[in-house]
């Protein structure tokens, strides 16, 4: 592998450590449905997030509660010693993505059959630490102005 190669990979890697990603592969409801809950929380605080999610009806929202909860856990193992309250997490992103379709069929009237889809979606939520991008974002103006 090329040294620019790897420098990038190096990079990439180094800049994933700071993610705190969780993906739910397959959920047997329709993207359009799992849209609709994802809406609901996208940038809120993580905290009153999980708070909004045991409080919704819809059966997506259960889904989506357990994959911020699962987000949490993987912020926790790569920030050992760190409280929650401390570090304000906050659904930085989160995207609903078409996943695979079974094709059924349904019988209708006069020997005909009628197509049944029936869809599902993946789902991936990115949170996001408040305090250590304002950080980031502290340093990158001193070294601005130390630039110039």
């Amino acid at each position: 592998m090329g040294s620019r190669k790897h420098n990038t990979a190096e990079k990439r890697k180094e800049e994933r450590k700071k993610l705190y990603i969780a993906r739910l592969r397959n959920v047997p409801t329709s993207p359009r449905k799992m849209r609709l809950v994802a809406d609901l929380v996208r940038g809120m605080e993580a905290e009153q997030a999980l708070n909004v999610l045991q409080h919704t009806q819809k059966e997506a929202a259960g889904k989506v509660y357990s994959l911020l909860r699962s987000a949490i856990a993987n912020w926790e193992v790569k920030n050992e010693g760190s409280r929650i309250e401390d570090n304000q997490l906050y659904i930085k992103q989160i995207t609903v993505d078409g996943g695979r379709t079974l094709k059924r069929i349904q019988p209708a009237p006069q020997g005909r059959a009628h197509r049944i889809r029936k869809r599902s979606n993946h789902v991936t939520l990115i949170l996001g630490n408040r305090v250590e991008e304002m950080k980031a974002a502290e340093q990158s103006v001193e070294t601005e102005t130390n630039n110039e």
